[in-house]
């Protein structure tokens, strides 16, 4: 019996991406940032790591794809975000993302901080 007869159904091409829920720029990218982090792994240390893993940050850069206006407004929410939570005393995306020994935390925030955008129309 041959299996390519029988299965039906879209190929395995990957992990499947969320649709883009937010119609404005800085919330777009940071969810795109988010499902990054999803389906392409998170790191510490380092803006990518082995095998398209990125950190908070590295996530938000390769989704703002070269726009840096766009890549400082959706880093500053992100901060914005990650301090609301957890203080005033966070000094920067990076040192809170190296911070933590897994990426739950960091990708929550990340979708957290798209929410925000999306709250400030940004």
């Amino acid at each position: 019996m041959d299996l390519a007869a029988v299965v039906t159904g879209p190929a395995d091409t990957g992990p499947t991406l969320l649709p883009q829920l937010y119609p404005t720029p800085v919330a777009a990218l940071l969810q795109r940032a988010h499902n990054r982090l999803l389906t392409g792994g998170w790191c510490s240390g380092v803006l990518a790591g082995a095998e398209g893993t990125r950190c908070m940050l590295g996530a938000v850069r390769a989704e703002a794809g070269g726009d840096r206006g766009l890549e400082a407004d959706a880093a500053s929410v992100l901060l914005d975000a990650i301090r609301r939570q957890f203080g005033d005393d966070v000094d920067s995306v990076p040192s809170f993302n190296d911070a933590h020994g897994t990426g739950r935390i960091p990708i929550r925030m990340a979708d957290q901080a798209s929410r925000l955008a999306d709250a400030r129309d940004l």
